[in-house]
């Protein structure tokens, strides 16, 4: 894993951007259980941390996919990071909505896409892939070409992989779960049993902490 991905790992558990509860976890919306909270909106009000994540991302779409044309961030946490990026690289911003507004001139994009042009997205989480999915069909529907999503954090979830296969999407994240736990445990705000359990947690996480 790149010298990035531990930084950013840090940083996220430094100002408590995520928070790990092998012992005692949180309840998804889903109903899942979970045994990490990430809430990357903390990321905006650190300026170092902002400009890690600016900057890892700026260099991965500089070496990976220098054709893009224009950075877009996924509403609403994914804007802030997109802006930052596409004022680094010099690149046109727009932002994309999970549905289209109910009113006004009921855009879903707001900005200016051009058929045809490249383009990379932005958020500040992947767990499924589910809503940045959504929103890059938007994007496609009007004629550009997205290069590749990207993301702060991922948890590295199997389902994530399928369906950004099935999109035939590229999926770059700055640090993932692995990454992450592996810096808590170096850090000791986990224990080895607490890592444990952590990694059987990604690898089933529907039936994670379920007892017969």
């Amino acid at each position: 894993m790149s010298e990035i991905a531990a930084t950013i790992a840090t940083d996220l558990l430094t100002i408590k951007a995520v928070t790990l509860r092998p012992n005692d976890p949180f309840t998804w919306a889903s109903g899942i259980k979970s045994p990490i909270y990430t809430d990357n909106r903390l990321t905006i009000s650190y300026p170092a941390v902002r400009q890690h994540i600016a900057h890892g991302i700026a260099a991965i779409i500089k070496r990976e996919y220098p054709a893009t044309e224009v950075i877009a961030g996924v509403a609403t946490a994914g804007i802030p990071h997109a802006a930052w990026v596409a004022e680094l690289l010099n690149l046109p911003l727009i932002y994309v909505r999970a549905k289209p507004k109910d009113h006004g001139a009921g855009r879903q994009i707001e900005g200016v896409l051009k058929p045809g042009q490249k383009v990379v997205m932005l958020d500040d989480l992947i767990s499924t892939g589910g809503s940045v999915l959504q929103a890059a069909k938007a994007v496609q529907a009007a004629g550009a070409d997205i290069q590749a999503v990207g993301a702060i954090f991922s948890y590295a979830l199997d389902a994530a992989t399928q369906n950004f296969a099935a999109a035939s999407l590229p999926l770059f994240s700055l640090s993932n779960y692995p990454e992450l736990i592996k810096v808590a445990r170096q850090a000791d705000y986990i224990d080895d049993e607490e890592l444990a359990s952590l990694h059987t947690w990604r690898q089933d996480p529907e039936h994670w902490g379920v007892t017969d």
